[in-house]
């Protein structure tokens, strides 16, 4: 399985409106294989199988800005302070998920993008 390398890209978040719709779309288009995590989230399996490379997400609703990209860290709370320290917002203190960690924040040209890290 592939390790997420500290403060690289490492995951896209596709947020949906219809979780089962964009499924059939992304399997029947491209292949794509999902894990299930619930009614509102399915995890997108890598080419190989072994790990994931996103998630379709109906639990937030689509952004006219895109996917939200997702960067590992390997401490996360340091990576909050460099953020900060580097002239980013924090849109949302980190929180936790099943498997980790996440904050969001605003780059200083109002990108937003997310940092997780594993536990």
């Amino acid at each position: 399985m592939r390790q997420p390398v500290h403060h690289s890209i490492s995951y896209i978040e596709i947020r949906v409106t219809d979780l089962a719709a964009a499924r059939s779309f992304y399997e029947s288009a491209f292949g794509w294989e999902f894990n299930d995590y619930g009614p509102t989230y399915c995890g997108i399996k890598s080419a190989d199988g072994e790990s994931e490379v996103g998630g379709l997400d109906a639990g937030t609703a689509p952004s006219e800005y895109g996917p939200l990209v997702l960067l590992c860290s390997h401490d996360l709370d340091a990576t909050v302070e460099a953020v900060k320290e580097a002239g980013g917002t924090i849109v949302g203190t980190p929180y936790d998920y099943p498997g980790g960690r996440r904050f969001e924040f605003l780059d200083t040209s109002g990108n937003r993008l997310g940092v997780f890290t594993e536990q």
